[in-house]
């Protein structure tokens, strides 16, 4: 038997997926954070031809993008970290993660054990996300390996979909408390979990059921005793 997972559960198709379930088809989908290009959560969007914005700022992630897209005109790629200010910004890359240096927390610093080296740090430039929202996104995906908020705090949109990283194994982000507090100030409900990402959504935007309320509950009781064990195993 093929221990491949199905592609349509994998975990870059099941935003796509559950929103086709509830009928919703974006006009404007953006992704902070690309990395490996077919790994995309907006990918199908972008091969159904949906105006599509990526941001990202690592060298090696910008050609591959360009490999990828750069014949598609329905795609505009920011060669940028979005943060929380104009200038230059100091990254780390470890594997398939690349963070900022400066942040206390990261998925390879707490699940790995990381530890910042010189040799794994490099410079790009950043702006804040205000230059790069013109107010019309729909459906946007934050994965920038614990600075999410940053980007968050600087949109101009009201997307009806905005789906962040905010957990994995012991890894909590280390802004979640301002991240909930703009989600409920801005009306956004918790709509699903996966193993490192919540979609928030406007309710008046996407119906969400008891039956998604009851998944979310389980999935986060789930991720709650996988985070327990984790730590527990660390402190062993």
């Amino acid at each position: 038997m093929s221990r491949l997972t199905p592609m349509n559960d994998r975990p870059e198709k099941r935003l796509f997926r559950k929103l086709e379930g509830k009928g919703y088809r974006p006009e404007h989908v953006v992704e902070v954070g690309v990395w490996m290009p077919e790994m995309s959560n907006i990918f199908d969007y972008i091969e159904a031809g949906i105006r599509t914005t990526l941001v990202e700022p690592d060298h090696a992630s910008i050609e591959r993008i360009r490999e990828r897209f750069g014949d598609y005109g329905n795609v505009t790629l920011h060669e940028v970290a979005a943060y929380d200010f104009d200038g230059e910004l100091e990254l780390s890359q470890r594997d398939a993660s690349t963070f900022v240096s400066e942040l206390e927390a990261s998925p390879a610093i707490v699940n790995d054990g990381y530890e910042v080296a010189e040799e794994d740090k490099f410079t790009v430039r950043c702006t804040t996300f205000d230059t790069l929202d013109d107010g019309s996104i729909d459906l946007i995906s934050v994965d920038t390996e614990g600075s999410e908020w940053y980007v968050i705090k600087y949109m101009t949109s009201r997307p009806d979909v905005v789906s962040i990283e905010t957990h994995g194994a012991a890894y909590v982000n280390p802004n979640i408390d301002n991240i909930e507090k703009w989600m409920a100030d801005n009306d956004y409900v918790a709509w699903f979990k996966d193993k490192s990402d919540t979609v928030y959504v406007r309710p008046g935007r996407i119906a969400v059921t008891l039956a998604d309320k009851l998944a979310l509950a389980w999935k986060d009781l789930g991720i709650r005793f996988r985070r327990f064990r984790k730590r527990q195993f660390k402190s062993d």
